[in-house]
């Protein structure tokens, strides 16, 4: 069954994971799962694409298999790193995220459904921030866009733009979808506007492209990233006015199901997210129904 490895060698495991070709005794005769030595390079450990992971094993018996947490940064080098050697290598994936536009990847088919239905992110609001500051959430109501958008901005980042410079860009370029959601919101006057979020590539993204969007407006927008749980809170309690960062069904389902009579929901800002198990397309494998147990 699965185990946990300590965070302190994620770093160091991960980088010689893909440079030993995952174990010194395979060979590329080797089955995928013997060459990535029955282990799956993760994020943080509790994020909910590690929490399907563990149900993923569990569904298919895929017993000796490690699932590795590290932190989306280590598994984007271990991905790297593989991808540079032609190595296999097996990966906690989600789309949206840069890696796929910099990258030919593919998801593992998951015909249990271990990881769950397609995501879509909403953006929730603070009870009464629609009557204090109308016109910031028009914005917020009209925001949406697609996984492209998202990845643009993403890989500019993944590059070496600094977010603020990289939501710029976007937002000069893509003025037409912007004015899809300015239109009809009231221009602001200085008014403070809080935005929480995941300080995941993606809700870097989104985030700052809507303070981007509300400065631009008129409105004094101050963005802050904080942990999931504590990202939730602070917009039922009215420390913060507002995220847009709430995946579900399945990633948020908990703090959903808990909070959703204290936050208003308006929507999804995009739809077609997703999680899974993510190799690159050389890989000799396209269903987790692939992958073998350690004991065979």
């Amino acid at each position: 069954m699965k185990k946990w490895k300590p965070f302190g060698i994620a770093i160091g495991l991960a980088m010689t994971l893909v440079a030993a070709g995952c174990g010194n005794d395979t060979s590329s005769s080797d089955s995928l799962s013997k060459q990535v030595d029955y282990t799956i390079v993760g994020i943080e450990a509790g994020a909910g694409v590690m929490k399907a992971t563990e149900k993923a094993i569990e569904d298919y018996h895929l017993d000796g298999w490690t699932i590795m947490p590290s932190s989306s940064g280590v598994m984007t080098i271990a991905l790297e790193d593989a991808i540079e050697d032609k190595k296999p290598v097996v990966i906690t994936g989600w789309t949206p995220h840069w890696m796929f536009a910099k990258y030919d990847l593919k998801y593992l088919d998951d015909p249990k459904g271990s990881y769950g239905e397609a995501e879509s992110l909403h953006t929730l609001t603070r009870q009464g921030f629609a009557e204090d500051v109308p016109g910031a959430n028009t914005v917020l109501d009209q925001f949406n866009w697609e996984v492209k958008d998202m990845e643009e901005v993403m890989l500019e980042v993944n590059k070496g733009a600094e977010p603020a410079e990289a939501a710029r860009k976007w937002v000069d370029k893509h003025a037409d979808k912007v004015a899809e959601w300015t239109k009809g919101a009231e221009e602001g006057n200085g008014q403070e506007v809080s935005l929480v979020y995941v300080e995941w590539d993606s809700e870097v993204a989104s985030t700052n492209v809507l303070k981007v969007v509300l400065d631009d407006l008129g409105y004094k927008t101050e963005i802050t990233p904080l942990d999931n749980a504590i990202m939730w809170q602070a917009v039922v309690q009215g420390e913060a006015d507002a995220t847009a960062s709430a995946w579900l069904p399945t990633t948020h389902g908990d703090l959903y199901e808990q909070y959703k009579d204290q936050v208003v929901d308006l929507g999804a800002s995009l739809e077609g997210a997703r999680t899974g198990l993510v190799v690159p397309s050389y890989v000799d494998a396209d269903s987790i129904e692939d992958l073998e147990p350690k004991d065979n």
